[in-house]
C-alpha cells in the first residue's frame, strides 16, 4: 500500500474514533514503525513510496489500538515535553502540552535568581518532565524531585539517567519529602493530582489509561494541593517561589487557600487557551 493512501485512511479511522489530532497521530505512528521523523514520513508519502507488508502489519496493529483510544505515547513509548524525549508507558502520567507553560514559570523564576546554584524541588514529578526541563535548561540548578508511585518510577529513573543523572530523585510522599532541605529551597513546583474523585475525565486516554494515583485529588480535587501548600511552607526559604498547576476551574479556590495560608503575591497564570492553569506565590 502507498504511504499516502495509508495515512489518509488511518487519519479517517482516527477521526471517526474521536481523536482530534488524527492526521498528526497517523504520521507519528507510522514514523515510529519506520524509524523516521514526521517530515521524512511526509516526504515518502509525496514521492509515492509504498510500505512493506511487514511494516504495514505492524502499523495496522498499532493503529487499531490507537483507534481504541490507547494513548499514542503508550504505543510509541515516548512523550515529547519541551526539548525532552521522555520514556513513558502504562503506570506513569503522560505529560501534557499545557504543563510546558507551567514549567516555564519555574524556569523563569530560577533564571531570575542571583545565586550560582539555585535549589529547586519538584513534588509529584511523574515522568520527571518538569524537573528534567529545569535541570536540562538550567545546568547550574540543583534539582530534587519526589514521586510516590513505584510503577511511574520505572520510567522516571531512566529519564533522570538520560537527562540529569546528577539530580536527586526519590520515592516518597510529597508531604514529608526532603526534610533536610527545610528552609533552603529557592523554587518549588508541583503538578499534583487535582481531579475531584467523582469527576470522570473527558478523554478515554486519560480515564482509562493514566494512573488514578496521578489524577484524583479527593472530593474537591485539592487534597494534594493542600499538602503541597504545607510542604512548600516548610521547604522554601523566605523569598522563595511556589508554583502549582491546577485545573482551569480551581484558580479562585487555590488563590483563596494560599492567601488564607499566609502566602504573598499570589497570582494566577493562564495557559495558551486563556484558561487559569497555575498559581504562583512567594514566602515572605
Amino acid at each position: 500500500m502507498k504511504i499516502a493512501q495509508l495515512l489518509e485512511e488511518t487519519s479517517s479511522q482516527f477521526a471517526a474514533a474521536g481523536i482530534e489530532s488524527s492526521q498528526a497521530d497517523a504520521e507519528i505512528l507510522l514514523g515510529f514503525v519506520l524509524g523516521l521523523s514526521r517530515g521524512e514520513v511526509l516526504a515518502k508519502a509525496i514521492t509515492g513510496e509504498e510500505l512493506s507488508e511487514a511494516d504495514l502489519e505492524k502499523f495496522q496493529s498499532l493503529a487499531n489500538k490507537r483507534a481504541e483510544r490507547f494513548p499514542l505515547q503508550h504505543l510509541t513509548g515516548v512523550a515529547y515535553f519541551r526539548s525532552l524525549e521522555l520514556e513513558v508507558g502504562p503506570g506513569v502520567f503522560v505529560p501534557r502540552f499545557e504543563t510546558e507553560g507551567v514549567a516555564q514559570l519555574a524556569i523563569d523564576a530560577v533564571k531570575a535568581l542571583p545565586m550560582d546554584e539555585p535549589l529547586v524541588v519538584d513534588l509529584a514529578t511523574g515522568s520527571g518532565a518538569i524537573a528534567l526541563s529545569i535541570a536540562h535548561e538550567i545546568p547550574n540548578a540543583k534539582v530534587y524531585a519526589v514521586e510516590l508511585s513505584e510503577a511511574a518510577l520505572e520510567y522516571t529513573k531512566r529519564n533522570f539517567a538520560k537527562y540529569a543523572p546528577e539530580a536527586v530523585l526519590r520515592q516518597g510522599d510529597l508531604a514529608d519529602a526532603f526534610a533536610e532541605l527545610d528552609g533552603l529551597v529557592d523554587v518549588l513546583i508541583s503538578n499534583p493530582p487535582y481531579i475531584p474523585d467523582e469527576m470522570i475525565p473527558i478523554y478515554p486516554e486519560v480515564h482509562l489509561h493514566d494512573p488514578a494515583l496521578a489524577l484524583y485529588g479527593g472530593a474537591d480535587g485539592l487534597d494534594l494541593v493542600r499538602k503541597v501548600d504545607l510542604s512548600a511552607k516548610r521547604l522554601l526559604r523566605v523569598g522563595g517561589t511556589l508554583i502549582i498547576e491546577h485545573a482551569y476551574s480551581q484558580g479562585e479556590a487555590i488563590r483563596g487557600m494560599l492567601l488564607a495560608s499566609g502566602w504573598k503575591q499570589v497570582r494566577t497564570h493562564k495557559d495558551l487557551a486563556g484558561r487559569d492553569r497555575a498559581v504562583s506565590a512567594l514566602k515572605l
